[in-house]
């Protein structure tokens, strides 16, 4: 059995989320594009976890208003380690309330949990996996958005260029890496270090829109819907696929300034010895960079066995630049839900859907751009240093990315 899951969520009690960030509205648009299993996100917080407690039923696999959710978590660490300050982000997946329960005890004797459904604390994390096996063998620890610059495993400005280093000798605990916005599983490809673990995509959704919701998944090969069977296709690499942002959407693919507006290839960067051309200042170094700092291998290898990816623009996004209204609006919504009742889910429509079966609720430039976005046909200006790029329509000469932030 083939099951679409996006485990790493936010709730409302993050910050610089929605405030409709709750199971209705979860529970519903995650229905509407495709996902079967979500992660609840946040179980650290007080208050989310006495809402989820209430309000799931289930054991280790949950339900509400008939959407699965898995019990799951990030949290920040930041510390020192070798003389450099360290930020690392990790999700944490746990298989029912009483062992998430017990996490949430220990990281409550560490630090406060109530400010912030992504809380920091000052631990690194190696001290992170043994609290969390001594806990439970069953919970799974995963390296959020691994590429990142500013909070990640790997990222420029405070991570590490090995996972062993990060994690020592606890790091064949470690089963898989997220591989955030900005990368993609060929990016990843790229490190021979990294063979031996799964390649997970997950959305980090701050908004519950289909737009947000789902827009990184990843497509497990499972026996039956449980916790159990997905924490083993996690460790097992049991994964058919994952669904992707394009990386250079993504708002730190390139290098850049964006206090400055300047974007720059990697190679544009290292001839600027990576300084802002008009400020003098250092640029961010963004994840394309990263990756060719620490690759040891070329551009389009991939290993034998690696699980093959689809990147796709979300499909609100594009019906936003087609007919130039943004994404909130009746019309665009207008469109969305005829092809969703056409096609059955948003990923239906964007994977699968006959041109013609598009074309019969919308019109022939929309079933073009919807065939040409799941073809990897649409151009892309990067992102850089917080700024999303910009797909853009040759169609329409416009970006995506005038209608879809």
């Amino acid at each position: 059995m083939n099951i679409v899951a996006d485990l790493h969520i936010h709730s409302k009690y993050s910050r610089a989320t929605s405030n409709l960030m709750d199971l209705e509205n979860l529970s519903r648009f995650a229905k509407i594009k495709g996902i079967d299993v979500l992660g609840t996100g946040d179980f650290t917080h007080p208050l989310w976890f006495k809402e989820l407690k209430h309000k799931l039923s289930g054991d280790g696999i949950y339900e509400y208003d008939g959407m699965k959710f898995i019990l799951s978590a990030e949290i920040s660490l930041m510390y020192t380690q070798n003389g450099r300050g360290r930020r690392v982000h990790n999700i944490i997946l746990a298989p029912d309330f009483g062992i998430a329960g017990q996490v949430n005890e220990w990281l409550g004797k560490k630090g406060r949990l109530d400010y912030d459904g992504r809380p920091i604390f000052n631990f690194n994390c190696i001290e992170l996996v043994d609290a969390m096996m001594n806990i439970s063998k069953d919970i799974e620890i995963i390296p959020a958005h691994a590429f990142t610059p500013w909070f990640s495993l790997f990222g420029s400005m405070s991570g590490f260029d090995s996972i062993d280093e990060c994690f020592g000798d606890r790091v064949n605990k470690i089963h898989a890496i997220e591989t955030g916005l900005s990368s993609n599983p060929a990016m990843n490809w790229r490190l021979s270090q990294l063979d031996r673990f799964s390649i997970v995509s997950f959305s980090d959704s701050h908004s519950p829109y289909p737009w947000r919701l789902g827009r990184e998944a990843t497509v497990f090969d499972v026996e039956k819907i449980s916790c159990k069977e997905i924490i083993n296709a996690i460790r097992n690499k049991k994964i058919v696929y994952t669904i992707e942002f394009f990386p250079e959407e993504g708002k730190y693919h390139y290098d850049g300034h964006r206090a400055c507006g300047v974007c720059m290839s990697p190679k544009e960067a290292l001839k600027n010895k990576n300084i802002c051309p008009k400020c003098r200042r250092m640029l961010t170094i963004g994840v394309l960079h990263r990756v060719e700092e620490l690759a040891d291998r070329p551009d389009g290898y991939k290993p034998e066995g690696a699980a093959p990816f689809k990147s796709l623009i979300p499909l609100s996004e594009i019906i936003a630049a087609v007919t130039g209204s943004g994404t909130g609006t009746q019309k665009v919504w207008g469109i969305y839900n005829r092809l969703i009742q056409k096609c059955g889910s948003e990923f239906k429509v964007l994977l699968e859907a006959e041109k013609s079966e598009i074309k019969a609720v919308s019109d022939e430039t929309m079933a073009e751009t919807i065939i040409a976005n799941r073809e990897g046909k649409i151009k892309i200006e990067p992102g850089y240093d917080g700024v999303y790029g910009k797909p853009v329509l040759q169609n329409k000469q416009k970006t995506i990315g005038e209608f879809m932030r």
